[in-house]
């Protein structure tokens, strides 16, 4: 993707913004064609882009300028709230623009992945756009390949295909594709963390999924095995995942993690 103009329904953008570029610059498209395509058009705080939005389309923007935005739970209730109260007035949607910052407290980096994914389940099941931009200054390396893998899209400065991605694919259920290697487990291994924090039992599609190795394997039943009482059942493996999984042990009983025929 390289506008935002280009966006769709159900979309979930990760917009890796340009350090020249400015938020209320750039925003004025997507806002736009929210006005054009009757979306309501959601900014979770971010004043400055929210003003853009009222100055663009003034009857149709909201700011949701949450006290916590940490709080996972706070934040999808709120933008889920104004995409039920969009429905109801008439809009076709609702555009979600916002701007991500590091979250510095114990457990943040995961915390952020939470979000990600369940923005990634709400543009899923609602059908709404939903745009995360990243300043490049204020994101080390592997924080923002983490982040970009939430998205099934991304757009902007650097915007590489990630190594792998997850994404939703219904309720408490996950699609995985690409590789996931040594480089990339800790990612895989924090995403899978974050997604099954709230559901005693997770699926997972390996269906697109090309490669997973003996390091992403253990980043998956570590995931699993984070919490207690967690289940991870994957479907759609290839021939040659099932095989590797069962001479790495991991086809017993004692392991949270089932890999489907």
């Amino acid at each position: 993707m390289t506008r935002l103009d280009e966006v769709e329904l159900g979309d979930h953008v990760c917009w890796r913004m340009d350090p020249t570029a400015t938020l209320l610059t750039d925003v004025r498209a997507y806002v736009a064609d929210g006005a054009l395509y009757g979306d309501k058009v959601v900014m979770i705080g971010s004043t400055g882009a929210a003003t853009t939005a009222r100055d663009c389309s003034p009857a149709a923007s909201v700011i949701l300028d949450l006290p916590d935005l940490a709080d996972t739970d706070v934040m999808l209730a709120a933008v889920r709230r104004e995409a039920r109260t969009a429905v109801r007035q008439g809009f076709r949607s609702v555009r979600v623009l916002t701007e991500r910052a590091p979250m510095t407290a114990p457990g943040g980096a995961e915390e952020m992945l939470a979000q990600e994914l369940k923005l990634d389940e709400f543009a899923s099941e609602s059908g709404a756009i939903v745009v995360c931009a990243f300043r490049s200054s204020l994101w080390d390396a592997p924080s923002m390949e983490r982040a970009a893998c939430m998205h099934p899209h991304e757009m902007g400065t650097r915007a590489e295909r990630p190594a792998f991605r997850m994404f939703s694919t219904g309720a408490n259920e996950w699609s995985v594709d690409g590789v996931i290697d040594s480089e990339g487990a800790d990612a895989f291994n924090a995403a899978a963390r974050a997604a099954i924090r709230h559901t005693p039992t997770m699926k997972l599609r390996f269906d697109t999924l090309d490669m997973i190795d003996a390091a992403g394997m253990h980043a998956l039943v570590d995931a699993a095995r984070h919490l207690p009482d967690r289940r991870i059942e994957v479907e759609g493996a290839n021939e040659t995942v099932r095989l590797c999984w069962e001479l790495a042990g991991y086809a017993t009983d004692g392991v949270p993690v089932v890999m489907a025929a």
